[in-house]
């Protein structure tokens, strides 16, 4: 019985997470943290029994609290809920689900208390790689991909020498505008940006899509978990997502994960590492499929894309400087403040005026992060 915690229970990997937890009997949830969804944590709590629960806003954990007194299960609230079910005693893993910086200080928490990581957050390495593997080399534990191009990556990585892996292939949807040229994209509206045409996600990650920042970050992701420079990851659209990603050897073979694009396959994968069960997913059937496309991506129409390879370039705190910058950039067209395309505009014009500084330690990251924020909302008045 592997025991797990989750943050981030009430969003769209977690619930993936929990879907994975109910159909395993290997599985045992012992801490849960969500936002403000108290009422669907009531339910996840009643159901999966965890001894610590935990909810970002105060008044909501009190709500909580008083919900289910009926129950043995401690609430706690705030940064210091988060970092005590991070770091909880029963648990062997923790699945990071919850989206944003927020999830930097509970990763370096599980791991300084010899926990696994199932990482969903991409902030964490892609502001603080630095930081975060290093300290995974320290305490000696193991970074999961959840991501279902980085847990491809992996996969095609096991059993063969890492020293032997020439290329990484990561593998892009090209999201709801893939083929899509500047001029189309001056018009887009938001319901038009969430239309992913393969994968159900949360509107933030589904407009990083869209604009491609999620691929952006996913290289310098990858570039962290599988210690590969980023001149040697290329992007390839892939419109089916079926091929999830791809390793090239010395030898010019190339191997691949396939599979259908539902997230359940690398979240179980994940928390079950080194073994393989059966899975809640459809078997997928090649001939149904029948044809694999790939594409050259477009940097120039997707700024994004663009700019988080200028960041790993730059190195420092410039990746956390385009993710901060996005994540407000991201915000405002979800809230109708801005266009489409400004969010690539912003976000590369925050990596060139906000100052570069050497990463020491987390506070470096966050301040980054903090500057480039404040950057977009000062650029917008």
């Amino acid at each position: 019985m592997k025991k797990i915690a989750i943050l981030g229970s009430t969003g769209s990997i977690g619930t993936q997470t929990l879907e994975v937890t109910r159909t395993n009997g290997d599985l045992d949830v012992v801490a849960l943290a969500a936002g403000n969804n108290i009422e669907l944590l009531e339910k996840q709590i009643r159901e999966f029994h965890p001894k610590l629960a935990a909810v970002w806003n105060e008044k909501k954990a009190a709500e909580l609290k008083n919900n289910i007194q009926d129950l043995n299960v401690k609430v706690v609230t705030g940064l210091d809920g988060l970092l005590e079910v991070a770091a909880i005693e029963e648990s062997e893993i923790l699945v990071t689900a919850i989206v944003g910086m927020i999830g930097i200080l509970p990763t370096i928490e599980a791991i300084k208390a010899g926990k696994d990581i199932a990482l969903a957050n991409k902030e964490t390495l892609v502001t603080a790689g630095h930081i975060i593997m290093k300290l995974a080399k320290e305490y000696n534990i193991n970074i999961y991909p959840v991501d279902s191009e980085h847990s491809a990556i992996f996969q095609s990585l096991n059993g063969e020498y890492g020293r032997e892996a020439e290329k990484i292939l990561l593998t892009a949807s090209g999201g709801p505008f893939r083929g899509k040229d500047k001029e189309f994209l001056k018009t887009v509206t938001l319901k038009d940006a969430l239309n992913h045409p393969n994968w159900s996600m949360g509107a933030k990650i589904t407009i990083d899509s869209a604009s491609m920042m999620n691929k952006g970050l996913e290289i310098i992701e990858a570039s962290w978990l599988f210690d590969m420079p980023q001149d040697k990851i290329d992007v390839v659209v892939h419109r089916e997502s079926i091929i999830h990603s791809m390793i090239e050897f010395v030898d010019n073979s190339v191997i691949a994960q396939l599979g259908l694009p539902d997230m359940r396959i690398p979240i179980q994968y994940a928390i079950t590492f080194p073994n393989r069960y059966e899975s809640p997913v459809k078997e997928l059937d090649l001939t149904e499929i029948s044809n694999l496309s790939f594409y050259k991506p477009d940097y120039e129409t997707f700024k994004c894309l663009r700019a988080c390879k200028k960041a790993i370039e730059i190195g420092k705190t410039a990746p956390a400087i385009a993710n901060g910058a996005n994540e407000v950039a991201n915000k405002m067209f979800r809230d109708g403040k801005i266009k489409f395309l400004e969010i690539g505009d912003l976000v590369y014009d925050a990596l060139n005026n906000v100052e570069v500084q050497e990463i020491k330690r987390v506070e470096d990251v966050l301040n980054a992060d903090k500057s480039a924020r404040q950057y977009v909302l000062d650029s917008v008045k």
